[in-house]
């Protein structure tokens, strides 16, 4: 009957009879976490052989019931070890011996690398990156900022190098060779020196002399660098002397150039580019090597060039210094042996040195599209030994090496340290100054490239970042204990103005900050100077000069603070009051169009009214405006009238012509440009 299936039982849970609801726990009590629900008096008896069958089951490994058993045991335990941690205040333990040494953070590294760097469970690491806000599984690539934080919780150094440093090091560790298997190289020169010294006639010297006929006519070219052999030993030329290409390597962080050549003229002493040469070899910490040429000609004096070289610091070593000096004659090839073996003699007081047995290392010095060949590179090898079918990565670009082929054009089927070869087979067409690295895996040649160029797109997308030091940054750097000296690169529209400005920038220095001027010249602000202060993190102060269009718009992609000034000693208080915190509030000129004066015409009751053609942008009627002759600055003012035919109008846009007049100025010429800008407020970001 149903009320005898209702009723208690004495004999306790499994008599028939008992409730169902009897043996579940109290709905009414809350049951608190990390305990057992409470069971009623009887139960626990009954319970006994229901868990005895339980121990039963965990020896048959084919009972799904034991393996879900023992997962769940295995879910406790972690639960417990996380909850252990977390009363402990740490998420990031050891789950074997802490690393001994600095441990190595490069780009592009994902979280389980890392995890196997520290010696700590990934899922670790992720639980940490939770607790900061950051969603994360083992293939999230982790930036050097957040490893070095991870890493200081357990107490680790770290050490932030390049993908390719990191390389290196891996493989010098992986192949350990007595003494340290490191032999001589030979050393990379650049020869520089200013326009119609000799530069060319001296590579052609050297090239004839030591290149041999039987190598495919001997002095063909075939790439941007080659190699000639004196004694036995190798000396690589760079055929790039001009300063931009000099500059754009060290830019971009490629130390390629071992020694510099200066080629000055017996006949025409040290010139602009000759002291330009000077501040970029010094800046770039290279040594310099001189070559006094054209000592053929009847009016050749260099005794007059070593004095204008010991002023500018350069004492001939005959003189009592440490500046080696060679006289040569390009054309009459006499002293090029003298100069290749000063070459070698300042290398080896630089003891350079390569492995051939590691992967090879190198530096893209150009590359370009060919049809039928694809993307070629010139490449220095600088470390290592590089071989056709090697696998490599440069810059944002990878690849496998097609095949290689030497300064001569011979076909290679390996390139030893400083040896120059051209190079197929990259997936894209790399930078000039990127580092060339041989890896031994594909994959991992293609995640860095691919990582790499992810990191240019953001960067593309995102605002451009200040790159070099700014005079806003500059009072904050020097509390921080940071800024030790500030570079400047000089510019000025007459050489009596360049002289007083050196003169008064280096007396701002004070205890804290020395004013250097790495480079001071006449003329307008160009490319090369700007690279030249991207290279060395300097600011560049122009005084009555303006920058060239390109050389504009290279600062701004380069992010080089770039100062125009008028008066002395308005120079002089902005540089004071940057190095006190004191700087006020700056203007950014914004440039609206550029008009060049094409013809002049006399106006009753105006004055002279420049006829003249809007080249780019747009004119307009508010602007202020300045009156450039030759890339100098004439004049500072505002339009007077604005005019299409006989109309006045508010702006003229570019591709028209218009008649322009300027306030309370009549000197204008033809071939004047006058550009029209308006000033922005920028507050300062201390």
């Amino acid at each position: 009957p149903r009320s005898a299936v209702g009723m208690a039982s004495p004999a306790g849970a499994g008599a028939p009879g008992r409730p169902l609801e009897d043996l579940r726990p109290d709905k009414d009590k809350k049951v608190k976490k990390g305990k057992k629900p409470p069971v009623r008096a009887g139960v626990e008896e009954d319970l006994t052989g229901f868990k005895g069958t339980l121990k039963d089951l965990e020896g048959d490994d084919d009972d799904s019931s034991a393996a879900s058993l023992r997962r769940g045991r295995r879910a406790q335990r972690r639960a417990d070890e996380d909850k252990a941690r977390e009363e402990g205040g740490k998420i990031l333990t050891f789950k074997k011996a802490p690393p001994q040494g600095p441990v190595m953070l490069s780009e592009g590294m994902n979280l389980r690398e890392f995890a196997e760097k520290l010696g700590v469970k990934s899922r670790d690491l992720i639980a940490a990156l939770f607790k900061r806000g950051i969603m994360a599984n083992i293939n999230h690539t982790l930036e050097p900022e957040l490893a070095q934080e991870l890493a200081r919780e357990l107490g680790i150094e770290t050490m932030v190098v390049s993908f390719e440093e990191e390389v290196q090091l891996r493989e010098e560790m992986a192949r350990p060779v007595e003494g340290g298997g490191r032999v001589s190289r030979g050393p990379v020169v650049t020869i520089m020196g200013h326009v119609d010294h000799g530069k060319t006639s001296l590579l052609d010297a050297i090239r004839s002399s030591k290149v041999t006929e039987s190598e495919f006519g001997g002095i063909t070219q075939h790439i941007g660098a080659y190699q000639v052999e004196v004694n036995g030993r190798k000396i690589v030329f760079l055929d790039t002397p001009g300063h931009e290409a000099f500059t754009m390597m060290r830019a971009r962080g490629a130390r390629v150039t071992d020694v510099v050549v200066l080629v000055v003229a017996a006949d025409d002493g040290v010139m602009p580019q000759t002291l330009e040469a000077i501040d970029h070899a010094r800046a770039a910490r290279v040594p310099l090597v001189v070559a006094i040429n054209k000592i053929d000609k009847p009016n050749a004096n260099p005794d007059r060039v070593r004095k204008e070289l010991s002023d500018r610091g350069l004492m001939p070593e005959d003189w009592g210094g440490d500046t080696v000096t060679v006289h040569v004659s390009a054309v009459k090839q006499e002293g090029i042996n003298e100069l290749l073996e000063m070459i070698l003699l300042t290398s080896d007081l630089l003891e350079l040195k390569a492995n051939p047995e590691l992967a090879a290392q190198g530096t893209v010095l150009e590359a370009r599209k060919e049809v039928g060949r694809g993307i070629v590179a010139t490449v220095l090898v600088q470390n290592g030994t590089l071989r056709v079918g090697d696998v490599f990565v440069a810059g944002a670009t990878w690849g496998r090496v097609r095949s290689m082929s030497d300064d001569v054009g011979r076909r290679a089927k390996e390139a030893p340290s400083a040896t120059p070869v051209e190079v197929t087979g990259f997936d894209a067409l790399p930078e000039a100054g990127d580092t060339f690295q041989v890896l031994a895996d594909e994959a991992e040649a293609r995640d860095i490239a691919g990582y790499r160029r992810e990191q240019a797109r953001g960067k593309g997308l995102a605002p451009v970042l200040q790159a070099g030091l700014s005079l806003e940054q500059l009072f904050s750097r020097i509390q921080e204990g940071e800024v030790k000296e500030l570079p400047v690169v000089l510019k000025a529209d007459v050489q009596g103005s360049v002289e007083v400005l050196r003169d008064s920038l280096v007396k701002l220095s004070t205890e804290k900050v020395k004013v250097l001027v790495i480079h001071a010249g006449v003329g307008a602000i160009s490319t090369n100077d700007v690279l030249l202060a991207s290279a060395s993190k300097a600011v560049v102060v122009g005084f009555n000069v303006r920058p060239e269009r390109s050389a504009a718009e290279l600062a701004e992609k380069e992010g080089v603070d770039v100062r125009l000034h008028t008066v002395i000693y308005e120079v002089m208080d902005e540089l004071k009051k940057a190095m006190t915190g004191l700087l006020e509030p700056t203007f950014r000129e914004v440039s609206t169009g550029r008009a060049e004066v094409r013809e002049l015409f006399k106006v009753p009751k105006v004055g002279t009214v420049a006829g003249s053609h809007v080249v780019e942008g747009t004119i307009p009627r508010t602007a202020a405006v300045r009156l450039l002759r030759d890339n100098r600055v004439i004049h500072e003012g505002k339009i007077g009238s604005l005019r299409r035919f006989k109309d006045d109008v508010s702006e003229v846009r570019m591709g028209f012509d218009c008649g322009i007049g300027l306030e309370r100025f009549q000197d204008l010429k033809p071939g004047d440009v006058i550009e029209a800008y308006v000033r922005e407020e920028v507050a300062p970001t201390l």
